[in-house]
C-alpha cells in the first residue's frame, strides 16, 4: 500500500509499505531516508501518536492516507508532550477509543434513554467483545460512524473525521482527549491539544471531514451529516416501513427514522409545494417528515441528497422566497424569472433588460400590462395544495428510534437498584456491578449483592 509521508511538514512523499507493517517499520523507512534514527520519530494520524507496537491496518490507515513523521519536540515543549502522553495512557484501551478513526458520535443525536445500552458489565460476554474490538482494530469498520455529502461522488458517502491545529492548521495537533459528542466537533473551542509543529504554540483543535470511499487530498473537504446514521437497532422508514441499513433520524421529541430515498422525495415533494419553512437562525429548512413540532432541520447541506439540479432549486427557491418577502416580484416571462421590486403605487412593471428580458407586465395579475382591471387575477395559494407526501399513522408509530430503544431496553436490561441506570447483561454470572455508579447487586433479585445470593444463585 502507498502511504504520503510528511516528515517535519515537508510535502507528503509516497511510501510503500505492506499492510501488515507495523508503525516501527514505517518509522524504519522514513527514518534511512531521512537520516535519522527511527527511534527518534513520531508519527502522527488523526489526533494522536500511533504507538511502535501497532500495525498500520490497525490504526485504519488505508491506502493513501496522509500521517505526519516528526522529529521530537523542542526541550521547553519536551515534559508538555511527557505530561500529555502520560494523561492518555491512563485510561488504557481509552486511547485507542478516543481515536477519530473508530468513533460514532450518533448517540449524542438520540435521546439519553438509549445510552443506557452501554451499561454492559464486567462478567458478561467480555471474551467476545475483546474479539469483536480486536476484528475491528485489525481491519476496517464494517460500517461507517459518520457520513456526508461528497462533490466528487454527488451522493452521501462514509465519512472520515479528521482534526488539524486551528493556529497553523497543519495536522500535527496530538488532542488531549477525543470528542464525545457532535457538539464537540461542529462547535469552535470545545476540544484542545498540544500542536508539535515547529514554532507552533496552537492548542485549539478544528476538525473537518473527508469522504472515505476514494483517497483525498488536503483541500478536499467534505460537510458531516450529523443527522444521518447507521441503522444499527433495524428502524423501519416512516414512509415506506421498508428497514435499510442508512436512515436520516430528525431532531423530533419522537426520533422519526427515514431512509435516504423516501427523505429525497419528501425533500422534492415539499420543493415542489413551496412548503419549505423560514427560521432566522436556520435559514429555509424542514422539519419532521411526520409534522413533529421543534424538529427542523439546521445543517441545511442535508438537503444535498437531492442532487444537484435539484439542491440548485431549492436555492434559488430561498432566493425567490426572500425576495418576495421583501415586496419583490419574479419576471413571468417564460425562461426569465429576474427578480424586481417595483414601486408600490404602481401597476405597471418593466423587467429589467440588463438583468432580464425587459417584458412590461401588471404586478396584479402578471399577464402582460393593461389598462383597467384584471380578468384573471393569480389565485392565492389554498390550504388545499397538493400533498402527495403521506404518511400512516401506524408507520409513524413504528419507525420511532426511542420507541425501538425502549423496547430493546424493557427486554434486556434491568435498573440498578440504587441509581435506576439501566443495565445490560449479555451473560457471565449473577454478580452485577452498575457501571455509573458501582453498586454491586443480583440480577435475579435486584437487591444490593449479599451471601444469600452468592450461595444459592452466583451461577443462576
Amino acid at each position: 500500500m502507498i502511504v504520503f509521508v510528511r516528515y517535519n511538514q515537508g510535502p507528503g512523499v509516497p511510501v510503500e509499505v505492506q499492510q501488515e507493517a507495523s508503525v516501527a517499520e514505517l518509522k524504519e523507512v522514513v527514518g534511512s531516508q531521512q537520516g535519522v534514527r527511527p527511534e527518534q520519530l513520531r508519527v502522527l494520524f488523526a489526533g494522536r501518536e500511533l504507538r511502535s507496537s501497532s500495525t498500520l491496518q490497525g490504526c485504519d490507515l488505508t491506502e493513501q492516507s496522509t500521517v505526519h513523521v516528526i522529529l521530537p519536540p523542542s526541550s521547553s515543549s519536551s515534559s508538555q508532550l511527557l505530561l500529555l502522553q502520560e494523561r492518555l495512557s491512563r485510561g488504557g484501551k481509552e486511547e485507542e477509543r478516543d481515536s477519530l478513526t473508530r468513533l460514532d458520535l450518533s448517540s449524542s443525536r438520540l435521546h439519553s434513554t438509549t445510552s443506557g445500552l452501554g451499561g454492559i458489565l464486567e462478567g458478561g460476554d467480555r471474551e467476545e467483545d475483546d474479539q469483536r474490538e480486536e476484528t475491528q482494530a485489525a481491519g476496517l469498520r464494517s460500517r461507517g460512524s459518520f457520513f456526508v455529502y461528497c462533490k466528487t461522488c454527488h451522493s452521501v458517502q462514509p465519512g472520515k473525521l479528521r482534526v488539524r491545529c486551528r493556529s497553523c492548521r497543519q495536522t500535527t495537533l496530538m488532542l488531549s482527549r477525543g470528542p464525545s459528542c457532535w457538539e464537540d466537533v461542529l462547535l469552535r473551542g470545545r476540544i484542545h491539544g498540544m500542536c508539535l509543529s515547529d514554532g507552533c504554540h496552537g492548542n485549539e483543535a478544528e476538525f473537518y471531514m473527508k469522504c472515505a470511499s476514494h483517497p483525498t487530498s488536503d483541500d478536499d473537504l467534505s460537510v458531516a451529516l450529523d443527522l444521518i446514521m447507521t441503522n444499527s437497532r433495524g428502524v423501519p422508514c416512516i414512509a415506506c416501513t421498508d428497514v435499510m441499513g442508512v436512515v436520516l433520524v430528525f431532531q423530533c421529541s419522537e426520533r422519526h427514522v427515514i431512509c435516504l430515498d423516501c427523505f429525497r422525495g419528501y425533500c422534492q415533494t415539499r420543493l415542489e409545494e413551496r412548503r419549505f419553512v423560514y427560521q432566522p437562525e436556520v435559514g429555509y429548512s424542514l422539519p419532521c417528515a411526520a409534522n413533529c413540532e421543534d424538529s427542523l432541520i439546521k445543517e441545511l447541506h442535508h438537503f444535498r441528497i437531492l442532487g444537484n439540479d435539484q439542491y440548485g432549486r431549492y436555492q434559488r427557491y430561498g432566493a425567490e422566497q426572500c425576495l418576495l418577502t421583501a415586496g419583490g416580484v419574479m419576471c413571468p416571462s417564460p425562461g426569465c424569472g429576474a427578480g424586481l421590486i417595483p414601486s408600490d403605487d404602481l401597476r405597471r412593471v418593466e423587467c429589467d433588460r440588463q438583468l432580464g428580458c425587459g417584458f412590461v407586465f401588471c404586478k396584479d395579475c402578471k399577464e402582460e400590462f393593461h389598462e383597467g382591471a384584471c380578468h384573471s387575477a393569480a389565485a392565492p395559494p389554498t390550504s388545499e395544495t397538493s400533498q402527495r407526501f403521506v404518511l400512516e399513522e401506524g408507520a409513524c408509530l413504528r419507525g420511532r428510534w426511542d420507541g425501538a430503544s425502549l423496547l430493546l431496553l424493557q427486554q434486556t436490561t434491568k435498573p440498578c437498584p440504587q441509581c435506576s441506570v439501566p443495565v445490560e447483561k449479555n451473560g457471565g454470572c449473577m454478580h452485577m456491578q452498575c457501571p455509573l455508579c458501582g453498586a454491586e447487586w443480583c440480577w435475579l433479585c435486584g437487591v444490593t449483592w449479599n451471601r444469600e445470593c452468592m450461595g444459592n444463585h452466583w451461577f443462576g
